[in-house]
């Protein structure tokens, strides 16, 4: 029986932060962009003037200069403070100001507010999961180990009740919005190792992964092994353009490092699954797409595509950014796969291609992202 192993982009399977629902189009996200931001400032040492005038540009954009709570954003200000808040609106006489002087005066962050998300679109989600059926999934957004487990546990199940995925597995990354990166088996094969490259950093000391790209040998009944790697690299949609293209090709390069490091240290069976966040013919991907010997199960003979070459929304050949990506040894050995887009809303009324005939509204669809599987002869 082959192995399936796939990828799919859950986008929350409860609660997601409210202002991930914001345009993603025209410079991307701003109140995203100011979180980041902001959070990186004030994880400084010492607070220049520079840097508080910063943190106010970010707060304000927030809604958090005059309120330590907004629509969505929080400032956490747990020991110390961060700000002082004198005057009033109304008087004109308001003013904010940052006296904390660095990192050391204080403790707290900036939090987005989160919101649940649709149950039906839950309820999807597991749907979608179980009708691709895949042996080994990396799932890409999932809130917690915690929430994959109980999601899984509930929602994906087999005809017998018991969990279709009792090896759920999930380390906690870099993004503190809740959308890490996460792997499930199913009875029949374990995960044997693990490891992490959350603290993995580039040459010039910054941390490589927005999220993390772990390490999962996955055992086979046969006794051979798959190395999966996880990813999610960072989104086009928010912050400036030239920025996330760097930031993409610093991840995309430094998986290549790690492929290059399993392949020399002999492991010949090689997945990379997830969300690249970029095209095949990008120049961010390039490091990773055309300087390794991986193979994107799309581009193989026996993968049953549905002319929609994209992966994301409407599936157009700009939307092309999940993948499940092949080393030689596994690629020779595929025996199909497939995308499955049943759980997505495509176009403004939903008509572009089939869906479940309970998702009547987009607030109902399991995802923006198309799950995408190989099938694979190892076992």
């Amino acid at each position: 029986m082959p192995v399936r192993v796939g990828a799919y982009n859950v986008e929350n399977l409860f609660e997601r932060p409210r202002a991930m629902h914001g345009p993603m189009s025209g410079g991307g996200n701003e109140v995203l962009a100011a979180h980041a931001r902001v959070n990186a400032l004030l994880g400084e040492e010492d607070y220049t003037d520079a840097v508080r005038a910063e943190v106010l540009e970010h707060l304000e954009t927030l809604g958090l200069l005059r309120s330590d709570g907004a629509e969505l954003a929080v400032l956490r200000q747990v020991r110390g403070r961060l700000l002082r808040r004198t005057g009033s609106l109304a008087a004109g006489t308001a003013r904010t100001e940052v006296v904390a002087t660095g990192r050391g005066d204080w403790i707290g962050w900036v939090d987005l507010v989160k919101e649940r998300v649709d149950e039906l679109a839950t309820a999807h989600a597991a749907r979608v999961i179980a009708d691709v059926d895949a042996d080994v999934l990396a799932v890409v957004e999932a809130e917690s180990r915690i929430a994959l487990k109980h999601f899984t546990d509930a929602g994906v199940v087999t005809r017998t009740g018991r969990p279709l995925y009792p090896h759920v597995m999930l380390i906690d990354g870099n993004d503190d919005r809740g959308i890490d990166v996460g792997l499930l088996t199913t009875r029949r094969l374990g995960i044997g190792g693990i490891r992490s490259h959350v603290d993995d950093r580039d040459s010039s000391g910054r941390v490589v992964f927005g999220r993390d790209c772990p390490e999962y040998v996955v055992q086979l009944p046969s006794g051979a092994t798959i190395t999966v790697l996880v990813n999610h690299f960072k989104s086009k949609g928010y912050g400036v353009q030239a920025v996330s293209d760097a930031t993409r090709r610093r991840q995309a390069r430094h998986v290549a490092e790690i492929y290059r490091r399993l392949r020399a240290s002999g492991q010949q069976n090689v997945v990379v699954a997830g969300d690249l966040n970029d095209t095949p013919d990008s120049a961010p991907l390039r490091p990773l797409l055309e300087g390794t010997d991986l193979r994107d199960v799309s581009t193989h003979p026996t993968f049953a595509g549905d002319e929609r070459p994209g992966t994301y929304g409407n599936g157009t050949a700009s939307q092309k950014i999940d993948y499940v990506l092949l080393s030689p040894a596994l690629f020779e050995r595929t025996v199909g796969g497939s995308v499955f887009r049943q759980g997505v809303w495509g176009g403004r009324n939903g008509t572009l291609f089939p869906h479940y005939d309970t998702m009547t509204s987009p607030v109902h669809a399991a995802s923006d992202h198309a799950a995408l599987y190989a099938d694979l002869d190892v076992a």
